[in-house]
């Protein structure tokens, strides 16, 4: 489940808890809603925290030598 998916999940449950106020046999639907949003949020913390670690960029160990500009055959002020 992405961060789309974890958003929906806590608006869906902010829905259910504070919007309708339907009421059903056997079920709270405050209490579901309270779930959706508690599991939504567990979603965006576990989602940036992997997204934080995907970003951790290392620099090459090794300089890079471009070849071509030091090798330029009859091009503009080659020989």
């Amino acid at each position: 489940m992405g961060l789309g998916g974890c958003i929906i999940l806590i608006a869906v449950g902010a829905i259910l808890t504070f919007a309708t106020d339907w009421d059903m046999q056997g079920v709270n639907l405050d209490l579901v809603g309270i779930i959706f949003m508690i599991v939504g949020l567990i979603g965006v913390a576990t989602f940036s925290s992997i997204a934080k670690r995907r970003r951790v960029v290392v620099p090459p160990s090794t300089p890079v030598i471009d070849e071509e500009r030091h090798h330029n055959p009859g091009g503009y002020g080659g020989v």
